[in-house]
């Protein structure tokens, strides 16, 4: 018998993992949602590939939820494999149903997103580029959204830095026709300064691993929906001292979500004020 005292907490991590592996994907009950009024502020969510937009959506599903926001996702590829992408495209079509969130692909068709898109695609095939930065350019202007989410400049994947780029080169084609706050998600790699912490209830973060599971095709090669809830608690270890200052006491959340927060000011970004957001507050007041 071992006498380590925490031996029978990290097994318990072990229990809930295999128990996890037990509830069948896709199945869960529609969550309640307040209707979107029409003239409702807009967020437009920019996902490199099908289920980005539940494993990074916790503030998209906040301002779903809490405060009737229009969330529009932007399904910019739907992943390498060809064979693969009918099925992505309905299991996405399920994941943004339950999550509220209304769908759209970046190449005007759906089951099609672009084809290409990664940080090096602007110097090898500029045309191709400037194609796809007129698509991304015109569905800014077409929603018009007070707030803008894709991911940070360094998130380890060709296909999330391509977006990164792809959204900025499209910021600056539209210049100063609006002024969106932008957020910036992170998956494979972290921010060094992620600027926003956002709380999740248990009941969020539920839906939100419900809303992954959809992704049938591939969570079932990788259950990979049932360790989003040890990221989003190791979330608010990081935030504790990468939102909150060096040395700060870790705030009274049990999980949350880190992102960048900037602006766009009509020909670059201004980083915002760090804020850690709890339930409490109603997250849209942060993009007034």
């Amino acid at each position: 018998m071992d006498p380590n005292p925490f031996l029978p907490y990290v097994r318990a991590f072990e229990e809930l993992l295999a128990r996890g592996r037990q509830l069948a994907p896709g199945v869960l009950p529609a969550p309640d949602l307040p209707a979107v009024a029409a003239a409702a502020p807009v967020c437009l969510m920019f996902s490199p590939h099908p289920d980005d937009e539940a494993i990074t959506g916790g503030l998209a599903w906040r301002l779903r939820r809490q405060d009737a926001w229009r969330v529009v996702n932007v399904a910019v590829t739907l992943g390498s494999k060809q064979a693969r992408r009918a099925a992505r495209w309905r299991e996405l079509e399920a994941c943004c149903s339950h999550l509220g969130f209304e769908l759209v692909s970046a190449s005007g068709e759906p089951e099609q997103g672009l084809e290409r898109i990664g940080p090096q695609t602007p110097d090898r095939e500029p045309a191709h580029w400037e194609q796809a930065v007129r698509r991304l350019a015109d569905l800014l202007l077409q929603y018009r959204p007070r707030l803008v989410m894709c991911p940070h400049d360094n998130d380890g994947h060709a296909a999330h830095v391509g977006t990164h780029r792809l959204v900025m080169d499209a910021l600056r084609r539209v210049g100063s026709g609006m002024l969106p706050h932008l957020v910036l998600t992170e998956y494979w790699n972290t921010q060094p300064s992620p600027g926003l912490m956002v709380e999740l209830s248990a009941h969020d973060v539920a839906h939100l691993v419900g809303a992954l599971s959809l992704h049938v095709g591939e969570v079932a090669r990788n259950p990979y929906h049932l360790t989003l809830p040890a990221g989003c608690i190791d979330a608010v270890r990081r935030g504790a001292e990468r939102v909150g200052l060096p040395g700060s006491d870790a705030p009274e959340f049990r999980f949350a979500s880190l992102y960048g927060w900037q602006r766009w000011n009509g020909s670059g970004t201004v980083v915002m004020p760090a804020q850690a957001l709890a339930l409490s507050r109603a997250p849209g007041a942060l993009f007034a």
